[in-house]
């Protein structure tokens, strides 16, 4: 007995018409399915996105073809039954676990698993979850969530099923433009409409967001008393780093799937949100505070949002002058400059975006290899990108857009985290590294390698302050992951370790507006921010957690202090 996809592909049983039909659109769980609006070629091939499809001679099967900027992305296929409805021309187990996610999963995750009430479940989106954590999390759910256990109704191996569904890629690829951002936005606060004071005692421009991981929260802390003031529930998978209006009253978080969300801190309420892709990098907002850049993974777009409300003002799709697209691997704003830069993943530009100007005049700034992981001096005329193809640094004058210097920076240093400050009269820079057991600390007018400072495994994060003496550099990855390295900036040399909590991660540093404190996160499930006294380093408070990752404070972010990330 042949099956659908056996009569598909056999050229003995079924013919094919030659001309294609080219659309914008391609909507397979349309039931009952219909072509859309047929348009040319001319049309459809200055989208982004077309479809070409070829029906069979009696019209019930189609060939499907996806076109990016132009380029083939794929062909999927597709049989015309007899409700109406598409049914995918693949194997007898696809078709079982798709069945199995429409059932189960679709109501929440969206039929094309961009999302919805639940999280986008895309290989893109759940490439930091491991399958033995997510077949888990179907079975047993996930607490403090609206994801149920199936543990009940479904055994291990329809679990299995699921779980190398959503991990595999979509037959439909995703696809999230303009009409999509724009019909996702909601704003439960107009502008204007919540008090302008304060409802707290603390100093507003002294607090902290902690995002906390393990259960998807944010804490918000008063530096002063180190003590928590509010808790609330945050989307899916924040990531990227939480950003500050100029005057600090508002939070910008960016999550996995795509979410914008703008919290009021004088009023700890969310006021606005909107989906700006399907993976997401992060945000950044200009520096007087008038508009946000969205950096996506998927799809490979920037997008443009007016601060107030979230309002869409443009999409940017994201390709070379070839029509090659790219990922954007992170946006940030440079103020000095009245401008956004974005990172690019996959070629080898950098993109500067005026937001000072009208029509955001775009200036894209070739480069020799591709610099996805980079950092700023702080006037922000040099970009500091990591090459990781020739395995070396290099430095690039944004006035000119070109190459001035080459930095020997081998292994994979995480420039993202760099921080800044005086050393012995000039402005050297420090990176960890993300597979080596070193600290790099560069000369910023030679760039010469003054120091390699050896740690007891790879960093993720380092961080400083004006205000204290010391550097602070994680090991994060191997056995020695619970130790902080403490590093005097005048000496370079290691003054102490420190280890929060024996055999459990510690992880990213931050410090109060007076540098007076220093916090480390515990990145454990049953972890907690432990606080120490920046100069003597003893511990002077610990409040537990689920899983705190980042901690932001508000005068140190929007005054883009040297010792920590912008």
């Amino acid at each position: 007995m042949l099956l659908p996809c056996d009569v598909l592909f056999s050229a003995e049983l079924q013919s094919w018409r030659d001309t294609p039909y080219y659309y914008d659109t391609f909507n397979p769980d349309q039931t009952p399915w219909h072509p859309p609006q047929e348009k040319n070629i001319e049309e459809v091939f200055k989208h982004q996105q077309y479809f070409a499809i070829v029906y069979s001679a009696a019209g019930k099967q189609l060939a499907v073809s996806r076109y990016v900027s132009g380029q083939l992305a794929g062909t999927t296929h597709w049989i015309w039954q007899a409700d109406g409805s598409l049914l995918a021309a693949d194997s007898d187990t696809s078709r079982v676990s798709r069945s199995l996610y429409m059932e189960h999963c679709a109501s929440c995750h969206g039929a094309h698993r961009f999302g919805g009430a639940g999280p986008a479940l895309l290989p893109e989106n759940l490439g930091r979850l491991k399958k033995e954590a997510a077949a888990d999390v179907i079975r047993n759910g996930r607490p403090a969530t609206q994801m149920p256990p199936f543990g009940a109704q479904l055994d291990d191996a329809a679990i299995q099923q699921l779980v190398e569904f959503v991990y595999s890629r979509p037959v439909v690829e995703p696809v999230w433009d303009s009409v999509s951002i724009e019909a996702s936005r909601n704003v439960l606060h107009a502008p204007g409409s919540l008090p302008n004071e304060p409802v707290f005692s603390a100093d507003p421009l002294n607090l902290f967001m902690v995002v906390e991981a393990g259960d998807h929260h944010i804490t918000v802390l008063d530096g002063d008393r180190l003590e928590p003031i509010h808790r609330f529930a945050t989307r899916f998978a924040l990531h990227g780093g939480i950003k500050y209006s100029p005057d600090g009253r508002y939070a910008y978080l960016a999550s996995r799937d795509g979410w914008i969300s703008k919290f009021d801190l004088y009023n700890l309420k969310i006021v606005a949100e909107i989906r700006a892709g399907i993976n997401t990098r992060n945000v950044a907002v200009s520096g007087d505070g008038e508009t946000l850049l969205v950096g996506n993974y998927l799809p490979n777009t920037l997008v443009l949002l007016r601060a107030s409300d979230l309002e869409l003002i443009k999409v940017i799709a994201v390709a070379d002058s070839e029509g090659k697209p790219s990922r954007v691997s992170a946006v940030y704003q440079a103020e000095p400059r009245g401008s956004f830069v974005a990172a690019l993943k996959d070629v080898p530009e950098v993109w500067e975006i005026q937001y000072d100007k009208p029509d955001y005049p775009l200036r894209k700034i070739r480069l020799e290899q591709v610099l996805d992981d980079f950092f700023f001096d702080q006037q922000y005329r040099l970009l500091i990108g990591a090459d990781r193809v020739q395995k070396k640094g290099q430095v690039i004058d944004l006035d000119s857009g070109k190459r001035v210097a080459d930095l020997p920076l081998e292994g994979m240093p995480h420039l993202g985290s760099g921080i800044i400050w005086e050393y012995q009269g000039r402005a050297v820079m420090a990176t960890p590294d993300l597979k080596e057991s070193r600290v790099t600390v560069i000369d910023m007018e030679s760039w010469k390698v003054i120091r390699e400072i050896k740690t007891l495994g790879p960093g993720f994060f380092m961080r400083s302050h004006e205000n204290t003496p010391y550097a602070w550099t994680d090991v994060f990855f191997g056995p020695d992951k619970d130790a902080m390295h403490v590093f005097d900036k005048k000496t370079l040399k290691l003054v102490k370790t420190l280890r929060p909590a024996p055999g459990k991660t510690s992880a990213h540093v931050e410090f109060t507006r007076d540098g007076h404190y220093a916090l480390v996160s515990v990145w454990e499930m049953d972890g907690a921010l432990v606080i120490y006294d920046a100069a003597s380093l003893q511990e002077v408070k610990r409040i537990p957690m689920r899983k705190p990752s980042g901690k932001y404070n508000v005068f140190n972010k929007i005054n883009r202090s040297a010792g920590t990330s912008h």
